[in-house]
């Protein structure tokens, strides 16, 4: 892995968890494409994607179900090209909707090659 730090590796978890929030598909799009990689796997609870159109339509599908939802990064941490951080679930107004933890992995250049998010579910 090349000079790959913390920062770094935040920076790029950051700019992926902000394409949750955006509202259109084109800027899902231009942050994924510096944060992930085409073929970039996503798994959670009740969905998984392996290419990141898919992740998009699913992120899509996620703001039908709550307008206005993102997601608020509370911790963070990696080592050797694998992250972990604790998020926040929000509504359009702020409120907190829920809490989990995700792991990620990053290639050689820093951008994400699996995303595995973790929470409950009904």
């Amino acid at each position: 892995m090349t000079n790959l730090n913390d920062s770094s590796l935040r920076k790029t978890w950051e700019r992926y968890a902000s394409a949750w929030k955006a509202p259109s598909a084109d800027e899902k799009r231009a942050l994924l494409d510096g944060a992930t990689l085409p073929n970039a796997v996503y798994t959670d609870p009740l969905h998984r994607t392996e290419t990141r159109d898919a992740l998009i339509e699913y992120m899509l599908e996620f703001h039908r179900q709550v307008p206005g939802g993102h997601f608020e990064t509370t911790w963070f941490m990696s080592h050797h090209g694998c992250g972990a951080a604790r998020w926040c679930m929000r509504g359009a107004d702020g409120t907190a909707l829920g809490e989990g933890v995700s792991y990620v992995v990053f290639d050689d250049s820093g951008r994400l090659r699996s995303m595995t998010g973790f929470f409950e579910s009904a």
